[in-house]
């Protein structure tokens, strides 16, 4: 039976895996270790809260000794913590570099010394740059653009390190841009739905041609499930195989669905740190068993009808000083919680 730590839980990503693991037959204990700062909400965690196997802890993963006293506990790690929001990474690098990294490699030490059977480290499509054609492998070289970036970047390779220097049976996986119910409306589509709904415009970078790929976050966690479950210690495992889309055309697909016409838009010039386009390889987790099942005009209606349906959950969310009103498609995939938990 499994006894696994989720780092991150209570955000967005983090709280749809906890679900998923919480349906398996072979989990004794999930304990979800979270910050709960902005992005974070045991809101999100909902009907889990009640399973007598989940623990809820508030806490940080930079707190070494409460990391050592859960880590005694338990036989796997999932970490999604980190800090992830690439535009409020150019203002405040050093945070993102104090949790994703130090974070990491807190988490790392502690799971060695406490004999881990298995570390699942989450990481994103953004490490691998931006890319003019082609897709990355797991094997091409990292070429972050931004702080968040450059920050995970930094952290995969520490997770890394530990299983190379010390044998900590480690994997990485990297996804493309997740999208669902429950995401704290400071990324593209959860911004721009929002903002919709409340009768405000929305903005678009240059002409929107910014182009990412689109995974929901369903799919991503059972990406991740599989790297905890078949992922082989030291290896990367890109988790893609979603929609490509540019900001326009899915700024056309979320106004459709929210009624509006394109008077609900206005174009900003472009801000220099825009990786233009980021496209991955998934052959590796394909050979896994991996296969996105979640069709994206579905999903993004079924995303746009919780947000209809829980007003209650993100307009307080709405008017934190947190969410910037302006964006684009440059929304990682992984973190959330990831997202600074």
């Amino acid at each position: 039976m499994y006894r696994i730590l989720v780092t991150g839980g209570a955000g967005f990503i983090g709280s749809h895996f906890v679900r998923r693991l919480l349906r398996r037959d072979d989990v004794s204990r999930v304990t979800v270790l979270d910050a709960l700062t902005y992005a974070g909400h045991t809101e999100n965690l909902g009907k889990s809260l009640l399973d007598p196997r989940l623990t809820f802890v508030h806490g940080n993963i930079l707190d070494a000794p409460l990391v050592d006293e859960l880590m005694a506990r338990h036989t796997a790690v999932v970490h999604f913590a980190a800090e992830s929001h690439v535009d409020r990474s150019l203002t405040r690098a050093g945070t993102f570099l104090t949790t994703n990294v130090l974070g990491t490699q807190t988490l790392a030490a502690s799971a060695g010394r406490h004999g881990i059977e298995k570390f699942v480290h989450v990481s994103t499509d953004e490490v691998y740059g931006s890319l003019s054609e082609g897709s990355a492998s797991e094997d091409d070289p990292l070429r972050p653009g931004v702080p968040y970036a450059a920050s995970k970047a930094a952290g995969d390779l520490v997770a890394l390190s530990h299983f190379q220097t010390y044998g900590l049976p480690l994997c990485v996986t990297r996804s493309s841009n997740n999208y669902g119910p429950h995401q704290f409306p400071e990324k593209v589509v959860p911004l721009f739905i929002t903002s919709l709904l409340r009768g405000e415009k929305v903005t678009l970078h240059g002409q929107g041609q910014h182009v990412r790929n689109w995974l929901h976050v369903e799919d991503n966690c059972a990406g991740v499930e599989l790297g905890l479950y078949e992922g082989k210690p030291g290896e990367i495992y890109n988790v893609g195989g979603g929609t490509d889309l540019t900001c326009r055309n899915l700024t056309a697909k979320l106004l459709d669905l929210c009624g509006k016409d394109w008077d609900s838009v206005t174009y900003v010039p472009d801000r220099q740190a825009n990786d233009l386009r980021y496209s991955m390889l998934w052959d590796k987790i394909s050979a896994l068993g991996f296969r996105p099942i979640r069709d994206l005009d579905e999903g993004l209606a079924e995303t746009v009808a919780w947000y209809r349906r829980n007003p209650d959950r993100w307009a307080p969310l709405t008017r934190t000083p947190y969410v910037a009103r302006t964006t684009d498609a440059t929304t990682p995939a992984a973190g959330e919680e990831a997202r600074a938990h």
